[in-house]
């Protein structure tokens, strides 16, 4: 279908570089608006990274296009250490899958820095619908009965997530896109729509509350807060562990150099204790990865959201 436009925060496993002064600031482009969770990110890392680089460091929100005009700017920038951005599996993965025209390519166009941090997704429906699990979600869109499911966005994580799981498991299903998590969590908990897969720190306090029940979380093992939501694998769906991840990426020719001192501040700040706080408050896993393995990280969701784009089909136009 064609849409319309181990401990949390441990200190990362790297040496940190020797880091010495540079001259000008530092831009971490964001692509999103302020406020947002991506934004929470960079700003919490820009007021510990700054003093160990010895440089500024300033957040310059870029939103719109599908997180496309933030990472045009950043593809664009001097390749000179000076410039980042904050990308994530849209920004830099299920975009060049689902884009035809994205002027840049996600990973040709960009040299990565670290990951960063994770969130899971979440299954959930309203606390009183029929459903009581996924096998009772599945059964449902089975026998008869058409399901309807919300998402964040059309061609988000959350509708391409969903859709896989409508194919495969064969389930008659109709995608209701909303305008952002809070509306479509708000339709969930009224019962307008069967079932809503969304970023888990945007629901968690309505299954705490119980107005929404949790079928199932994308998580390695069931979290202490919520011992009731099975994992996706414990609930028969392993393949909707997909994570919404995070991390910072510089222009395609940025120095080896560049890129470790870089990485190795922002690897050191995610560690700080300040900023762990301010994380997991916002949902945030810490998952630290340095210019390496966040490469082949990357690489390999790159293929993943192009697997789901194409049993989907789910396509953005510009």
């Amino acid at each position: 279908m064609t849409l319309s436009r181990r401990s949390l925060f441990a200190a990362p496993l790297l040496a940190t570089p020797a880091l010495a002064q540079t001259a000008g600031t530092l831009r971490i482009i964001v692509p999103a608006p302020p406020g947002g969770p991506t934004d929470i990110l960079a700003r919490a890392l820009a007021e510990k990274a700054g003093p160990a680089l010895g440089q500024t460091v300033v957040v310059d929100n870029r939103a719109g296009g599908g997180a496309v005009i933030g990472s045009e700017a950043a593809a664009r920038a001097a390749p000179d250490g000076l410039t980042v951005v904050l990308g994530h599996n849209q920004s830099h993965a299920s975009n060049q899958a689902m884009m035809a025209r994205l002027p840049f390519h996600v990973v040709d166009s960009f040299s990565p820095v670290c990951r960063l941090a994770t969130v899971h997704h979440a299954t959930v429906v309203a606390a009183n619908h029929p459903a009581r699990d996924m096998a009772g979600l599945i059964a449902r869109g089975k026998n008869g009965g058409r399901l309807t499911y919300a998402s964040s966005q059309a061609g988000s994580a959350s509708h391409v997530i969903a859709e896989t799981f409508v194919r495969r498991e064969g389930l008659e299903a109709t995608h209701i896109p909303y305008r952002g998590a809070a509306p479509a969590a708000t339709d969930t908990v009224a019962g307008v729509v069967d079932f809503y897969v969304a970023t888990f720190p945007s629901i968690a306090g309505l299954v705490r509350d119980g107005r929404l029940r949790g079928l199932a979380i994308g998580a390695p093992a069931r979290l202490a807060d919520f011992p009731d939501v099975p994992t996706a694998a414990e609930a028969g769906v392993p393949f909707m562990a997909v994570d919404a991840w995070f991390g910072l990426f510089a222009p395609r020719g940025t120095a080896d150099a560049a890129l470790a001192r870089l990485s190795g501040a922002m690897l050191a700040a995610l560690s700080d204790p300040d900023v762990a706080r301010r994380l997991v408050a916002a949902g945030f896993t810490a998952a630290p990865q340095g210019p390496a393995d966040f490469a082949a990280f990357q690489r390999a969701e790159v293929a993943r959201w192009a697997e789901m784009a194409q049993l989907t089909g789910v396509k953005l136009e510009d």
